[in-house]
This record gives C-alpha cells, structure tokens and sequence, in this order.
C-alpha cells in the first residue's frame, strides 16, 4: 500500500511508477478518509509526498496524525519525497510522526524534481531545459529505487538534504508553517473564463467554484499554498498578491 499526497503531478508521477512496478494499492492522502487499513501479508508500506518548506505538508502530517494500520507489525515502510531542490530534515520528521503510530520508515529516497513554489519573490518555475533535464534523471533515480524497495532493502537513505538541514526545516520550515501558507493573496484577473479548473485541481477543496462561477478562497486553514490552482489555470488568470507576476507555470505533464 502507497500512501500519496501531490500537488502539482510530481509525486503523483512517481507514485503511480511505483505502484505500477510494485503492484501495491495507491491511496491519496487528500481523498482516502478512511484513515484505517489492514494490510495484505506480504504488503509494503510506502509513503510519497513533495516537501513544502522542507517539512512534509501539513495535510501529510494530519493524515498520519489519525492513520491506523491493524496489522503493521513485520512489513517493510519506506518513504520517497519529491522537492525541487534539498528536502532538509524532511524525512525526519516524517519519522517522528510515524513513530507515534508505531511505524517507521526503514529505507528512505527523495527525488530532485521540476521547481513549482512561486510564493515568494526570489523563486521560480524551473526553465524549459532545466525541467526535461529534472524529469530524466529523477526516472532514472526512480527505476533503480524500485528493486531496492521490491527487495525490501533496509537502512538506505538515498536523499538530498542540503547544506543547512536544520536550519531549513526547523528555522525557515516553521516561518514557512507560520506566517507563509495562507490563501489569503490570492485573486484572479479579468482573464479568468469561470472554468472551474482551479477549484477541481485544488487538493485541499479550499476554493468555492466550478465551471461557470468566478473561484473565491476560503480563507479557512486548509489552504498548502502549493499553487495548483496557479499552476493549472489556462488564462493565467491567477494571482498571488504581485509575487507571481511574470512568473512561469508548471505541473506534470
């Protein structure tokens, strides 16, 4: 069983690549309220999910803060997340929140994927090169991490923190938790056609439309700030504040 989360089509890429070579049962984390499983005797446990603000998402944290596995006990768990650059302590704190439901992610691996966070001022999507640059190697990661994890191979960690791990998730990671994610800047333009687009792609069903009604926020604390809705919209009739102006769009394709 693969529990994902994604955003912009990242992880969802990798996921269902995994679920595919692995035939494991996908299950996505911002759709699946069941929050109660039982696994099949030879089932792994594999969690995928993007990093934001090199932190699992705050929806990740919430499902696993009420997930519960009967019978955990003796299968393999691993962890694979997506990020466009380093990922910090991002496993680690995936990690303690597993350990409070008595899991642990025993071999972990993250991908270098295509850059989607436009919400601040110095950060954009990745150029055309960069992204099919991006996109090749991480298949190429991704292929020799799916034996590792058939085998149930333990102890690996195949990730890229950076430089400042600690500094990233816990210092700028709680600023980012704090005072960043928010639907509040959020408006659209003139150009938007009321295609419902933005409000079908959000993860978190934090925006009130549909095809023929103009999107509104929320303004509730679902909000991730992850941009689908940007990302997505075919008029580019979405705005964050002025933070995205002349800025590029992206999501897997």
């Amino acid at each position: 069983m693969i529990f994902y989360f994604s955003c912009t089509g990242n992880t969802r890429w990798a996921a269902e690549m995994l679920a595919t070579e692995l035939r494991e049962e996908l299950v996505d984390m911002a759709h699946d309220s069941r929050y109660s499983y039982h696994l099949e005797e030879d089932e792994r446990i594999g969690f995928c999910f993007p990093v934001h603000g090199w932190r699992p998402p705050v929806l990740v944290r919430r499902f696993i803060d009420k997930l519960v596995i009967e019978n955990a006990d003796g299968h393999f768990c691993w962890a694979l997340c997506t990020a466009g650059d380093d990922i910090g302590q991002s496993m680690e704190y995936l990690n303690d929140d597993l350990k409070r439901k008595g899991l642990q992610a025993q071999s972990l691996f993250s991908l270098i994927m295509p850059e989607s966070y436009v919400g601040l001022p110095f950060m954009d999507v990745d150029k055309p090169e960069k992204e099919m640059a991006k996109k090749e190697t991480a298949k190429r990661m991704l292929e020799s991490f799916i034996p590792l994890i058939r085998e149930r191979k333990t102890g690996i960690t195949d990730t890229y923190k950076g430089h400042w791990p600690r500094i990233n998730s816990y210092i700028l990671g709680e600023a980012f938790v704090k005072w960043i994610i928010t639907d509040k800047p959020f408006r659209v333009t003139d150009d938007c056609i009321s295609c419902g687009t933005c409000a079908e792609v959000c993860p978190t069903d934090d925006i009130i439309g549909g095809r023929g009604q103009r999107p509104a926020w929320k303004h509730t604390d679902q909000c991730l700030s992850c941009f689908a809705c940007y990302h997505h919209c075919p008029t580019r009739a979405i705005r964050y504040g002025n933070r995205t102006e002349h800025k590029g769009q992206y999501y897997y394709k």
